[in-house]
């Protein structure tokens, strides 16, 4: 793991809630909880901490569409199962209907 990635992991492990996806709050945000001299060292390392949690983020949102895309599915797959079992009880009625029409004819 490069350095960037394991000073990110560092301070991300002690001050996770603190960051959020603007670049310019996150080295906002290092500065006061880190000294870090080099302006470049800073940058990359804020700029990895921005990048992170907009992944984490983009990657909840995506988590929570799959979970209410199925849900939508499985509450489609039911209503057609529900449609279904509608018609076949009426093809039933009009089979037994037809039958007995059929019946009273004969006698």
């Amino acid at each position: 793991m490069d350095r960037i990635k394991r000073l990110s992991y560092e301070v991300l492990d002690e001050h996770k809630p603190k960051f959020g996806v603007d670049f310019a709050d996150n080295k906002k945000v290092l500065d006061q909880i880190a000294i870090i001299r080099s302006k470049g060292l800073k940058n990359e390392i804020a700029g990895y901490i921005t990048k992170f949690i907009k992944k984490e983020i983009r990657e909840e949102n995506t988590k929570q569409s799959q979970i209410e895309s199925s849900k939508l599915e499985n509450y489609t797959l039911k209503e057609k199962i529900s449609e279904d079992d509608d018609v076949i009880q009426e093809q039933d009625i009009e089979i037994i209907s037809e039958s007995e029409t059929n019946e009273d004819a004969e006698e």
